[in-house]
């Protein structure tokens, strides 16, 4: 692959990582993106950023255009998309710190448009299949590139994605164990959604920063927490997706 989406940031919108860099304004049927799309390269890849919620983390989760940024990247005619995201830990085997390479999401968002699909053409209904949303081959690479580097990480996971802006309540994270989830956030659903509709394979990594609220014996979640956490360990990600990109 020589055209490479990512979706995040940590840390990678440091120009110092891309040569040539350089802000690319990008028009979509959804609007324009929030942030312009920073393109450069990696080793011998093209490789284009897309700042979730805007490079000062202005847009609140509700408001992300995952329409906009899935489209943008596909008229850069990128050949995957790697996605980055902060994650609370519904398991206690799933540390602070750990990384989790995605598998399986379940969608709890309300209020996002989901779908490139507001109308059919006539007798063309699409229907997208969605059994396994995140990318075997770019999933196999993040994993075999963690252990490569001696990354902890955790070869499977199932994230549920909520809303926000608030945390989960006690009750709320308790469900969400019991469903199946193994970590929880704000970002995965529609974004995932939107990448295999578009046929762009789409993997991610996740990095824990926290309990969320269902661990009693410690203060709930608070975004303080949460940044403390990923500055911390944001390095190991960059790290990270800097190889698997080159392996791409």
């Amino acid at each position: 692959m020589q055209r490479i989406g990512i979706i995040g940031g940590s840390g990678l919108d440091n120009p110092a990582i891309f040569t040539k860099p350089r802000d690319l304004d990008i028009e979509t049927p959804w609007g324009t993106l929030e942030s312009p799309v920073k393109a450069g390269r990696i080793g011998s890849k093209d490789v284009f950023l897309v700042a979730r919620h805007g490079r000062e983390h202005t847009v609140p989760p509700t408001g992300v255009n995952n329409r906009a940024h899935i489209d943008a990247l596909r008229q850069l005619e990128c050949e995957c998309i790697l996605a980055t995201t902060a994650v609370g830990s519904l398991r206690l085997e799933i540390e602070r710190g750990d990384l989790v390479i995605l598998d399986q999401f379940i969608d709890f968002t309300r209020r996002r448009p989901l779908t490139f699909y507001d109308r059919f053409e006539p007798h063309a209904p699409v229907h997208t299949p969605m059994a396994d949303p995140f990318d075997e081959d770019l999933r196999g690479e993040l994993i075999d590139h963690c252990k490569k580097m001696g990354i902890k990480h955790h070869e499977q996971g199932t994230v549920i994605t909520i809303e926000g802006t608030r945390f989960s309540t006690r009750a709320e994270s308790n469900m969400f164990r019991a469903w199946g989830a193994d970590v929880i956030n704000m970002s995965t659903a529609p974004e995932a959604i939107l990448a295999n509709e578009a046929g762009i394979p789409y993997a991610a990594v996740a990095m824990s920063t926290d309990y969320d609220c269902w661990k009693t014996d410690e203060e709930p979640v608070t975004w303080e927490e949460i940044l403390r956490i990923f500055g911390a360990n944001a390095e190991k990600v960059t790290r990270l997706l800097l190889e698997t990109i080159e392996s791409l």
